[in-house]
């Protein structure tokens, strides 16, 4: 199967467009599906989304809750096993974890936190924003470096 020999299946995937205003016979003749007057037969916009005819829309009526912080740091995290795939003396950086596709590029927004869940073996320099104390601590054990960039 080639790109050139693709066609959708017979009968479907390409519908017929609605022709407005041909004929009673058409089902769609005179006011074209439109109904008598009223604020949706006019041209133009029409009311905005959410809009209830002049009652209080439904999300004004319901009750506020929580809160968000608009400083919130969001960290891609991977944890010290996933780590332990690299080669001995590696120098770990963010930019080798989103080439080795350990980490997606769209969750570190502020960088990556390594996470101390698993075992680590092997003699690693890892580099990144944030580190938790147990990964620290393991990644010095295995004769490593921290270093916070």
């Amino acid at each position: 199967m080639k790109l050139n020999n693709l066609r959708p299946s017979e009968g479907g995937a390409v519908k017929a467009k609605k022709r407005l205003g041909r004929g009673i016979g058409s089902g769609l003749g005179k006011t074209s599906g439109k109904g008598h007057k009223g604020q949706r037969a006019r041209s133009g916009k029409g009311s905005r989304m959410g809009f209830e005819g002049g009652q209080t829309p439904l999300f004004q009526r319901l009750p506020k809750r929580g809160f968000t912080n608009v400083f919130r740091k969001q960290y891609a995290e991977i944890n010290i096993s996933d780590l332990a795939k690299f080669d001995a003396d590696t120098i770990v950086t963010p930019e080798l974890l989103f080439s080795e596709r350990l980490v997606k590029k769209g969750k570190a927004i502020d960088g990556v936190k390594v996470l101390g869940d698993g075992e680590l073996n092997v003699k690693l320099t890892v580099r990144a924003n944030k580190f938790s104390k147990s990964a620290a601590e393991k990644i010095e054990a295995a004769g490593g470096k921290v270093e916070v960039i």
